[in-house]
């Protein structure tokens, strides 16, 4: 799709790098093993990534959604002030886009290394304003934004990024043993 843009941008804080987010590659595999020995990050993700082909493997699913124009998942780094070195903070996602449809779905994570440091709402806000403008005339106007009732770090990541608490969700198991929130963003006028 020649309107999606590959490369989004969030500014630095006084206390934290300026954020890339981009496509990901093949060469962040490594990176993404490193990442997923994490317990925290691993309670709050469905994704098993325990070596390298299986970290292969998940990047491949990112890049078969930049394909198919369903799901478009951005590696989130932090630039370096010498511009030259980058360091993998979490990672984006919008899903669930369908030609047509008035609402998709947003997620993230964020590595060990990163939190707290305002990463993932810099990261949620890039990718809600690119969604709200690479899809106008496709009928997007709604983001959605799910998490257990008992992320307390996410639903601040969601209330940071303006996404209003609208739903507790039931249970769902065995895929989601726990309650849930909805989270909804509109877009403005």
């Amino acid at each position: 799709m020649d309107k999606i843009a590959a490369r989004l941008e969030a500014d630095a804080t006084p206390s934290a790098p300026a954020l890339v987010l981009r496509p990901w590659s093949p060469a962040d595999a490594a990176d993404l093993v490193e990442l997923y020995r994490d317990d925290v990050l691993r309670c709050w993700t469905s994704s098993a990534v325990n070596d390298e082909a299986s970290a292969a493997r998940w990047v491949q699913e990112q890049q078969r959604g930049w394909e198919t124009g369903d799901r478009f998942g951005f590696a989130v780094v932090e630039s370096q002030a010498t511009g030259l070195e980058e360091q993998l903070a979490g990672h984006v996602v919008l899903k669930n886009v369908t030609p047509g449809a008035s609402s998709a779905e947003v997620g993230y994570w964020t590595a060990a290394h990163a939190r707290g440091r305002g990463v993932a709402p810099r990261a949620l806000q890039a990718l809600t304003d690119w969604a709200f403008t690479a899809f106008p005339g496709d009928g997007l106007t709604r983001l959605e934004l799910l998490h257990q009732v008992d992320n307390t770090a996410s639903c601040r990541v969601a209330q940071k990024s303006r996404y209003e608490l609208t739903t507790l969700l039931p249970p769902a198991p065995s895929a989601y043993p726990r309650a849930g929130h909805l989270h909804v963003r509109t877009r403005e006028p």
